[in-house]
């Protein structure tokens, strides 16, 4: 049995086909992550998941509880750090979460002390009698996090959990999550961090336009990549225009790398040595010549076509 398994997943929106028979699972005590641009379905199948959102076909079991008959069984087994911050302004931190303790029927003399750990936990308990709105941004999302924690979920789903914080705050929340995952807890984990996912997650799909287009294992996913090498060369000049270079190379594709590098992508073994004599011949001294090593970011960029940054962007300019 399955954390969680999903089987031909759909969701439609009219004629719009947001998430497309999608199927996927997770394993108990993985930290799974979930991928993909803009508007590529992640916040609606997490919706699915967590039962905000009817799904139009498929199967979802969490735990072992197959939706929707025992939908309300698996919610108390989850919880779920939404992108935006569920909590009340006028409460305080230790209001917050002894509230949400109360919604999965937490008595009051176990929900204070379980509470009170968590703050401390998160680096909280100093401002535990401010009201949240008083909270900066980072302080905001911990508490967030910490109130998903509050009844002891047995799977854990996060949606961007550092998004738009600062660092040191996004340093705690990625330390905490790993110590929740040694301790036995699943993770379920969306981010436009690519580093972040290389980081904390154990496998990783990748999901564009409501497809699943990849899943695997980060070293799997660097195998996959790896059929392709790449190579950057740094020169002693600045480069102009590379039509000439692709032309004496046409089986490689050349990119510029920075002012005075180039980057060259080909699907078979790279000869350093023709590119050497024509580097000579043309007048260019190489300083460099490297062999690239694939990152979980370069095989993003080459599953789902969009670049790590633009992501971010995009990311950035949705929580505005």
């Amino acid at each position: 049995m399955k954390a969680l398994h999903v089987q031909n997943l759909t969701k439609q929106f009219g004629d719009l086909t947001a998430v497309n028979g999608v199927n996927f699972f997770v394993e108990y005590g993985e930290v799974f992550g979930f991928l993909g641009p803009n508007g590529a379905g992640k916040t609606t199948t997490i919706n699915m998941l967590i039962g905000l959102a009817r799904m139009t076909a498929g199967t979802i079991s969490v735990m072992g509880h197959s939706y929707p008959d025992a939908l309300k069984m698996a919610q108390r087994e989850i919880g779920v750090v939404p992108d935006e911050s569920n909590l009340y302004d006028e409460m305080s931190g230790l209001e917050n979460l002894t509230f949400c303790a109360s919604l999965y029927g937490i008595p009051r003399k176990d929900s204070e002390p379980r509470a009170l750990d968590l703050l401390h936990q998160f680096d909280l308990h100093d401002v535990k009698d401010k009201a949240f709105k008083a909270y900066s941004k980072g302080m905001k999302r911990k508490l967030t996090i910490a109130a998903a924690l509050i009844h002891k979920p047995s799977l854990l789903f996060l949606d961007e959990p550092t998004s738009g914080i600062d660092v040191a705050s996004a340093r705690q929340i990625r330390y905490e999550l790993k110590e929740l995952n040694q301790n036995g807890t699943t993770i379920f984990l969306t981010t436009h961090y690519i580093e972040e996912a290389d980081r904390l997650c154990d496998r990783i799909a990748f999901i564009v336009a409501g497809d699943i287009v990849r899943t695997g294992t980060v070293t799997e996913l660097m195998q996959y990549h790896e059929s392709e090498q790449s190579v950057e060369f740094t020169l002693d000049q600045p480069l102009g225009d590379l039509s000439s270079i692709q032309e004496a190379f046409p089986q490689t594709a050349i990119e510029k790398a920075g002012e005075r590098s180039l980057r060259i992508r080909s699907v078979q073994s790279v000869d350093l040595l023709p590119f050497m004599r024509y580097f000579d011949h043309v007048g260019l001294q190489v300083y460099e010549a490297r062999i690239l090593r694939p990152s979980l970011e370069d095989v993003f960029v080459n599953v789902t076509g969009i670049e790590a940054e633009k992501m971010k962007n995009n990311q950035r300019g949705a929580h505005r």
